[in-house]
C-alpha cells in the first residue's frame, strides 16, 4: 500500500462547495494525508523540514486546488517555490522525489467546453498545468494525467458527488494498485 500525500491549497475553502465534497471524500481514508496549506500556513511562512519530510514519506503527491488565472492559488506556488530546493528536490543531490508519482487535482469554475482549443481560454487543461508537469519531470517525478472538476458554478449535487467518488476512487487505486504507469496514459 503506497502512501499518498494530497497538497490541498484553496484560500477560500470555506466557500467552495467542489473542494469541499472532494476532500469530504477522501478525508480519513487510510495512508492517506491531506495537508491544507491555508490551515497550515495562514501566514505563508512555510515550514520547509516538514514539508520535505512528508514529501519523503510519501509514493503519490497530489498537488490539490482550484484554477486561479491559469494556474494555482499564491501558497501552492509558494510551497513549490520553496519545498523544492535545489538539492534536494532536483539538481546535484536532489534525489529525494525521484521516480514519486505526482498529479494535480483541480477544480475549474468554466466548463470543460471553455478548455478546448474551440473554447473560450483557447487551450486545454493540460496546456494550462504544463509548469506543473515540467517542474515534476525536473524532480525526475512522474507526472500523471489531471483529475478535473470542471464547471463548479454550475455542477448539479448529483454530478458533484459523482466526481467526489471518482476522486475518492482514483486516491484508493493509487494507493492500492500495483502499476501507476498504466494511469499515465488515461
Amino acid at each position: 500500500m503506497r502512501k499518498v500525500l494530497v497538497l490541498f491549497a484553496h484560500p477560500k475553502f470555506e466557500h467552495s462547495e467542489a473542494n469541499q465534497a472532494l476532500i469530504q471524500a477522501v478525508d480519513g481514508l487510510e495512508n492517506v494525508e491531506i495537508r491544507d496549506l491555508y490551515e497550515l500556513y495562514p501566514d505563508f511562512n512555510i515550514s520547509i523540514q516538514a514539508e520535505q519530510e512528508a514529501l519523503f514519506e510519501a509514493q503519490v503527491v497530489v498537488w490539490h486546488h482550484p484554477v486561479y488565472w491559469y494556474s494555482c492559488p499564491p501558497l501552492m506556488k509558494q510551497w513549490i517555490d520553496l519545498v523544492l530546493e535545489f538539492g534536494w528536490a532536483y539538481g546535484p543531490g536532489g534525489i529525494y522525489l525521484k521516480g514519486k508519482y505526482i498529479l494535480n487535482a483541480i477544480t475549474t469554475g468554466g466548463s470543460q467546453e471553455a478548455y478546448q482549443h474551440e473554447g473560450r481560454n483557447k487551450y486545454r487543461i493540460e496546456e494550462f498545468l504544463r509548469p506543473f508537469e515540467q517542474t515534476a519531470r525536473l524532480c525526475h517525478m512522474n507526472y500523471l494525467a489531471p483529475f478535473q472538476v470542471a464547471g463548479t458554478h454550475k455542477i448539479s449535487a448529483s454530478e458533484l458527488a459523482l466526481k467526489a467518488n471518482e476522486y475518492k476512487e482514483l486516491l484508493l487505486s493509487l494507493r492500492d494498485e500495483g502499476d501507476l504507469n498504466s494511469y499515465q496514459n488515461r
